[in-house]
């Protein structure tokens, strides 16, 4: 009966290899998951105005369409 090494690959490589494997999958779903959080955050040195802001609060049914258009005259002056 033969061994690992019989087919020219250790014990040890398997090892390696193993450990490689599951390092590179983990660093996959680590990008993964870190760029489906990026989505939605306002780019470097960019900021998401007060009038997206209020956009989205209306949107998501926060405020009325009162509260919006009231708030809106406030902010372009």
């Amino acid at each position: 009966m033969m061994g690992f090494e019989g087919y020219g690959v250790s014990p040890w490589m398997w090892i390696l290899g193993s450990v490689m494997m599951v390092s590179v999958i983990g660093g996959l779903i680590v990008l993964v998951v870190w760029a489906v959080t990026a989505v939605g955050r306002p780019g470097p040195g960019g900021s998401i105005s007060a009038l997206e802001v209020l956009k989205r609060r209306l949107a998501a049914g926060e405020i009325t369409q009162d509260e919006y258009e009231k708030t809106r005259r406030l902010l372009e002056g």
